[in-house]
C-alpha cells in the first residue's frame, strides 16, 4: 500500500492555496465542501475564484508567495506552473511537517487527492496511488452508479436515532442485528424516495418488535435485452434483492448483475407452451415477501406494457405488502430504436399504437378501423402469434397490402435480426424469423435504409435469393 487512506477534518482549519487558475478552483471547491478556511496566494484570479472572493468564501492574502504565509497553516496546495516555486514550497512544507500537494507532480506530494463519491455523511474515496487517474475516473463512475443520491440521508436519520436504539438494545450484538435488519428493509428505500416519515415509522415498529421482518415486492423492467439498457435504478435494486423471480425474456447478461447470493427463480411463460401459471407466480411473490425478504420481480421490457405487472401489484396491495415499481425500456421503444425505425415521424406517422398478438384474435375485440389507419404506426408484441389473421384484418379494414413491415428478433442484442417486407407477405416473413420477435407495421419502416445503425438489416428479397 503506497498511501494510507485517511479522512482529514479541515473544519475551521487554514489551508493555503498557491495559484488561482482552473486547477486550483477544482481543489478549492473540495476544500470548501469540507469547511476549510482557504487563503489564496496568486497574481491573478480566474473568474470562478473571483466569484468566491466576492461571496467572501475565500481570502486573497497576497500576489507572491512568502515563507511567513505558512504560519498556522494545516495543509498546502501548490497549483502553479512555476516548477522552481513548487519545489521551494514542497521542501519548506516538508521541513515544517505541513501536508503539501503539488498538483500533477506526485513526487512532490506528501498526500494526494482521492476520487470521491460524496453522499454525506457517507463518503467513499478511491485512489490509484497516482498511477492511472483515467482508469480511476472510469471506476468511480461505475461505483457511484450504485449509490442513490439520498443514501446519505439514511446515515443521518440513523445517527439521530442511534442513542434511542442504544438505550433499547443494551447488548452490542442485539444492536448490530437491529441495524442490519433495518438497513435491509424498506426503511432505506422510503428515505431514498423522500418518504422519511414512513421510514421512521418502520424504524419505530422494528424497535418495538425487533423480530418482525418487513418484506417488499419490487417490480423491475429489465429492458429489451441488452444489459447496457438496464436503468440505473434497476441495477441498484437487483444488487439489493434477496429473491428474484425472472421471466424468459430476461437475458443472462442481465441476470449476471443480480446480487450473487440472491435466490433466483425462473418463472417464465411462453405462449402455447406449458409453463408456470400467473396465480403461482403471485403466490411465490407474496410468500417470500411475508418472510421479510426483498423480492424483485424481473420482467423483460417494461412491467406495465403487456407484462401483467398491474395484476401482481394488486395482489401485493391486497396482501398488505409494500411495493414499488422500476420502469424499463419497453421492447417497442428499444427494438425500434436499435433498428433505425422511428415510431413517429411528421412525414409518415402521427401516432403509434401498441397491441399484442396474443389476444388480437381472442375474445377481446379490437377496433380494426383505428388499427388500419395508415397515419398510425402499429407495434405488435408477440407478433408471430396470429400474424396472418392480423394481416388479413388490417387489409380488410383499409391498410394497403404494400404497407412496409419489419420483424425484429432478439432485438438490441448481438443476435438482432431485422427482416423488412410488405404486409401481405407477413406469413412468409415469419417463416424466416426467430423468437422472440416484435412486429412493426407502417410507413416509418421505410426509414430503416437511412437510419439503421446497430446492425445491417435484412430485406425479404435478400432472404429469398439466399435461401
Amino acid at each position: 500500500m503506497d498511501y494510507l487512506p485517511v479522512f482529514l477534518d479541515l473544519k475551521n482549519k487554514y489551508v493555503l492555496v498557491i495559484g488561482a487558475g482552473e486547477v486550483a478552483f477544482n481543489k478549492i471547491k473540495l476544500l470548501l465542501r469540507a469547511n476549510a478556511l482557504v487563503n489564496i496566494v496568486s497574481r491573478n484570479l480566474c473568474s470562478e475564484i473571483r466569484r468566491l472572493l466576492v461571496e467572501k468564501k475565500v481570502s486573497w492574502i497576497a500576489q507572491e508567495f512568502q515563507i511567513s504565509y505558512l504560519k498556522n497553516i494545516f495543509l498546502v496546495i501548490a497549483a502553479t506552473s512555476n516548477t522552481e516555486l513548487n519545489l521551494k514550497i514542497f521542501n519548506k512544507c516538508n521541513k515544517l511537517k505541513i501536508l503539501v500537494n503539488v498538483v500533477d507532480d506526485q513526487s512532490k506530494c506528501s498526500f494526494i487527492f482521492p476520487s470521491i463519491i460524496d453522499r454525506s455523511p457517507l463518503i467513499v474515496a478511491m485512489s490509484s496511488s497516482g498511477q492511472a487517474p483515467v482508469l480511476l475516473r472510469l471506476l468511480r463512475k461505475k461505483i457511484e452508479s450504485i449509490f442513490p443520491m439520498r443514501l446519505g440521508n439514511v446515515a443521518k436519520i440513523a445517527g439521530r436515532w442511534r442513542l434511542t436504539v442504544k438505550k433499547h438494545f443494551s447488548n452490542f450484538l442485539e444492536r448490530k442485528h437491529f441495524w442490519e435488519k433495518l438497513f435491509n428493509s424498506i426503511f432505506v428505500q422510503h428515505i431514498i424516495n423522500g418518504k422519511e416519515k414512513k421510514a421512521i415509522s418502520i424504524l419505530q415498529k422494528m424497535i418495538k418488535k425487533p423480530s418482525r421482518l418487513i418484506g417488499e415486492i419490487i417490480l423491475v423492467g429489465a429492458g429489451p435485452g441488452n444489459s447496457d439498457l438496464l436503468t440505473l435504478r434497476a441495477f441498484q435494486v437487483m444488487q439489493e434483492a434477496d429473491v428474484v423471480l425472472y421471466d424468459s425474456l430476461v437475458s443472462q447478461d442481465i441476470l449476471n448483475l443480480v446480487r450473487r447470493d440472491a435466490k433466483c427463480i425462473y418463472v417464465g411463460k411462453r405462449a402455447r407452451l406449458k409453463s408456470i401459471t400467473q396465480e403461482k407466480i403471485i403466490k411465490l411473490l407474496i410468500f417470500f415477501a411475508k418472510q421479510g425478504k426483498k423480492v424483485v420481480r424481473l420482467k423483460g421490457g417494461d412491467s406495465f406494457i403487456f407484462g401483467r405487472g398491474g395484476e401482481e401489484l394488486e395482489a401485493a396491495q391486497n396482501a398488505n405488502i409494500d411495493f414499488q415499481v422500476v420502469p424499463g425500456i419497453t421492447a417497442g421503444i428499444g427494438l425500434s430504436a436499435y433498428s433505425g425505425i422511428p415510431l413517429t415521424h411528421r412525414d409518415y406517422a402521427q401516432g403509434v399504437i401498441f397491441i399484442t398478438g396474443y389476444k388480437c384474435m381472442g375474445n377481446t375485440p379490437n377496433n380494426w378501423s383505428i388499427l388500419s389507419d395508415p397515419s398510425y404506426t402499429l407495434v405488435v408484441y408477440m407478433g408471430s402469434l396470429n400474424a396472418l389473421e392480423i394481416s388479413e384484418k388490417l387489409i380488410l379494414h383499409g391498410r394497403s397490402k404494400s404497407t412496409p413491415i419489419a420483424i425484429i428478433s432478439n432485438g438490441t442484442t448481438i443476435n438482432q435480426e431485422v427482416i423488412i417486407g410488405r404486409l401481405d407477405e407477413i406469413e412468409k416473413i415469419f417463416k424466416f424469423s426467430s423468437s422472440p420477435s416484435l412486429l412493426i407495421i407502417g410507413q416509418v419502416v421505410v426509414l430503416h435504409k437511412k437510419l439503421a445503425w446497430f446492425k445491417k438489416l435484412t430485406n425479404l428479397s435478400n432472404i429469398e435469393t439466399t435461401s
